[in-house]
């Protein structure tokens, strides 16, 4: 998958997708290929009362959304955009995979520490 967790996303298909909404990630569901996003997403579920929540009601929580309606959005220009890989040298001279940001509105920014 081209997303990971802690990846600033964006809804681009979907009931968020009007507002524009992003947020980050906070789970990934690459068996399922859905992300779970914060704020995006939320479903709310009516609770028994049970051992864990003595009280019972009414629980908001965020819901998997498909990674395909979701993009990563570009840290330098703010705009979401395609991700591509590239090999570059890390400090002890070995090749490593990274991602970094392709298309249009991208600023061609290294996603991932070379470390």
């Amino acid at each position: 998958m081209r997303i990971k967790k802690g990846d600033l996303v964006q809804v681009i298909a979907g009931k968020d997708s009007a507002a524009k909404k992003q947020g980050r990630v906070l789970l990934v569901l690459p068996k399922e290929n859905k992300v779970i996003v914060e704020g995006i997403n939320k479903i709310k579920k009516h609770m028994k009362p049970n051992k864990d929540n003595p009280q019972g009601g009414i629980v908001e929580y965020e819901a998997p959304i498909h990674a395909s309606n979701v993009q990563i959005v570009d840290p330098v220009t703010k705009k979401p955009v395609r991700v591509g890989y590239k090999f570059v040298e890390n400090k002890k001279g070995q090749l490593v995979k990274v991602r970094y940001t392709v298309g249009r509105n991208a600023s061609g920014t290294i996603l991932d520490n070379i470390n």
